[in-house]
């Protein structure tokens, strides 16, 4: 008599042959961070997810935070970290040791971490080849019925991309893994959010799918009420969403990441748990999925 968990794994195999097929030979950038990026098991499983991936035919593009790291390197040398409307204030020492905590230290990590799994990975900084310009980012702060913008130091937002080196890594068979900090007009640099340097990848790439891994199941109405998750949240309900002050806090971001990738012709983006161990082969092999779609 056939094993029963035995068969289970066939039917879990045979359940993802189609999306396999459908993916194989597509780019998919997932911006790796959160919780997913701090517990050791879950890194092991992300790693697992993306070797897989790799070995079935799809491109992975891997785009890293790494906000914790820099938190800690800061403490470390005295440093308190403080933020304005959620954007940390970067002077040009606070840069530098973000620079060297994405580049030097988080970077080389997960590119250690996949080539130990045979994936050949390489590290990229925004800096190399001029795959990131950059520009200085001004936080909004709302006081009463008015808002301003304030200069925070160092934090940027991306003016253009030129994708040139990972579309040649990707052809070579290599997997880029690349560290969120850009070059401005003059040379210098700037750290910016990883979701939107994602984004920002992923359209002008083209991808077929953006993942987002965070630290919640997905998109709520009510956050209070688990009842109302969504799994698909369409492009003008997104819209309509931030305006009317449905979506709070971190989720802003995340879903106007989706939102300008998708207009830059990616196919679909998720935003999903990356608590919930492979999660990203639970999103790509499975019929039903996890985390929330956001779609035109």
């Amino acid at each position: 008599m056939l094993d029963i968990s035995a068969e289970a794994k066939a039917g879990i195999l045979v359940e993802a042959l189609p999306y396999i097929q459908e993916f194989s030979g597509k780019t998919v950038v997932i911006k790796y961070g959160g919780n997913a990026m701090v517990s050791d098991d879950l890194k092991e499983k992300v790693m697992q997810d993306i070797a897989l991936m790799k070995y079935v035919g799809i491109r992975p593009v891997i785009v890293h935070g790494g906000g914790p790291e820099i938190t800690g390197f800061l403490k470390k040398v005295g440093k308190e970290s403080s933020f304005v409307a959620g954007l940390r204030v970067t002077d040009e020492e606070t840069v530098e040791i973000a620079e060297m905590v994405l580049d030097g230290k988080v970077n080389s990590e997960i590119v250690n971490l996949l080539n130990r799994r045979g994936v050949r990975a390489v590290g990229l900084s925004g800096k190399d080849a001029g795959l990131i310009k950059a520009k200085k980012k001004l936080a909004t702060v709302y006081e009463g019925e008015d808002k301003k913008k304030v200069d925070i130091g160092y934090v940027g937002q991306v003016e253009s991309i030129d994708t040139s080196i990972i579309r040649d890594l990707l052809d070579g068979g290599y997997v880029p893994i690349i560290a969120p900090i850009g070059v401005g007009g003059d040379g210098e640099s700037y750290n910016i959010n990883a979701d939107y340097v994602a984004a920002e990848i992923a359209g002008t790439l083209q991808a077929e799918k953006l993942l987002l891994l965070t630290d919640v199941e997905g998109i709520y109405k009510n956050f209070e009420d688990k009842s109302s998750f969504v799994s698909t949240l369409h492009q003008q309900e997104a819209e309509d969403w931030i305006r009317e002050g449905v979506l709070t806090g971190g989720m802003i971001p995340k879903v106007e990441a989706c939102l300008r990738s998708l207009a830059q012709g990616t196919g679909k983006t998720h935003i999903i748990d990356g608590r919930l161990g492979h999660s990203i082969i639970l999103e790509l092999f499975t019929a039903k999925g996890i985390g929330t779609q956001v779609v035109r």
